[in-house]
């Protein structure tokens, strides 16, 4: 069973995983090992890490800004591969996901990103800017070195779009909880659980809620009924405002400690 896989399995019926974002190389290329741990140590189930990228059209400022600081430190693709090897050296454990976007992948290659993603010890993979009808080149690399492939569902997913993504997925899908770029708009928690009755009754993922998740209260309410609620424009913000590296490390564990704590236990909801 993979980690993505053994993660959600040991917390179905008890209460929604989390799972915090952070962009690689930010705020600096050493910060990014520590700020895992970090977050591990805070209650993070999975960790999402970003491979930073020159137009992260899906993002908002704020991730968006993370991007350039990533960028301008000098980090790659290929330095996020290690910075996941590296804590893999303390944590084998804890799932690893990589969001980004298609062209750094294809500039390495499909075959040599799965491989090399394997080998560091990534679980999953999300390509924001790949559909499911464009990936099926990346997804039999992906499988062959043991990485799930993870779908971004939307709002206005219908149910035929819902069962195409999801017989393409592995992991889990990532259910885009409003319209816009990340960290945008206005989270209408009720539309969302609709729509996760919709999700369910057409596929057996788990499915976790990200996009516009701001602070323990709105964590809490999507926790109630999401598998897992995922974080990433409010930490990327903490990471942001810090005065350094340490602060920035010790302020996005507190963050994610106090989602953490906020996240309830419950009974499997759809038992």
């Amino acid at each position: 069973m993979s980690r993505i896989a053994s993660v959600f399995a040991a917390l179905k019926g008890r209460r929604a995983a989390l799972i915090p974002f952070i962009t690689g190389g930010d705020p600096v290329l050493s910060a990014t090992v520590p700020l895992m741990q970090a977050l591990v140590d805070a209650g993070a189930d999975a960790i999402e890490v970003g491979l930073p990228f020159s137009d992260p059209m899906a993002d908002g400022a704020v991730i968006q800004m993370g991007h350039q600081r990533a960028l301008a430190n000098g980090c790659t693709t290929r330095a996020v591969l290690a910075m996941v090897a590296e804590f893999r050296k303390r944590d084998a454990r804890t799932p690893v996901i990589l969001m980004g976007y298609v062209n750094p992948v294809e500039t390495m290659g499909y075959e040599a990103f799965a491989e090399a993603a394997g080998a560091a010890g990534v679980d999953g993979v999300i390509l924001v800017d790949l559909p499911p009808e464009e990936a099926g080149e990346w997804r039999a690399a992906a499988q062959t070195h043991g990485v799930d492939t993870i779908f971004l569902l939307a709002p206005t997913s219908d149910r035929m779009r819902i069962a195409k993504i999801a017989e393409a997925a592995r992991g889990f899908l990532y259910y885009v909880a409003l319209m816009g770029v990340t960290g945008a708009g206005h989270l209408k928690v009720q539309d969302v659980e609709t729509k996760l009755t919709e999700v369910r009754a057409v596929t057996g993922l788990p499915v976790g809620v990200g996009f516009g998740i701001r602070d323990a209260e709105s964590a809490a309410r999507l926790a109630r009924f999401a598998d897992a609620v995922i974080v990433g424009s409010a930490i990327v913000d903490k990471i942001a405002n810090a005065a350094n590296a340490e602060e920035a490390i010790k302020d996005a564990g507190a963050f994610v400690r106090e989602l953490r704590g906020a996240i309830p236990a419950r009974g499997d909801l759809r038992s």
